[in-house]
């Protein structure tokens, strides 16, 4: 499941940590982030809602220079091989 806060999309004002919790709890699929993720707290704060969490949309923030993809990766212990190119 891809859960998009539409409101926070491309706005870099954080996740609705409350509604994405609510999603991964009633969802027996795993459930991707997306919309508002702005910073390594963010990342780090999606990943805090368990296990359930497969992965987060980033895209202004990573455009806008707000998050360095590295970094990123690192914070959320997974294996940064390449950067995303813009086209």
């Amino acid at each position: 499941v891809i859960y998009t806060d539409i409101a926070r999309d491309g706005m870099l004002s954080g996740p609705n940590l409350s509604a994405l919790k609510g999603i991964v709890d009633c969802s027996p699929f795993p459930v991707i982030a997306s919309g508002g993720i702005t910073s390594l707290e963010d990342l780090r704060a999606v990943q805090s809602l368990g296990p359930q969490i497969e992965g987060a949309i980033v895209g202004k923030a990573l455009y806008d220079g707000k998050l360095d993809y590295p970094a990123a990766m690192a914070a959320i212990g997974a294996q940064a091989t390449e950067a995303p190119h813009a086209n």
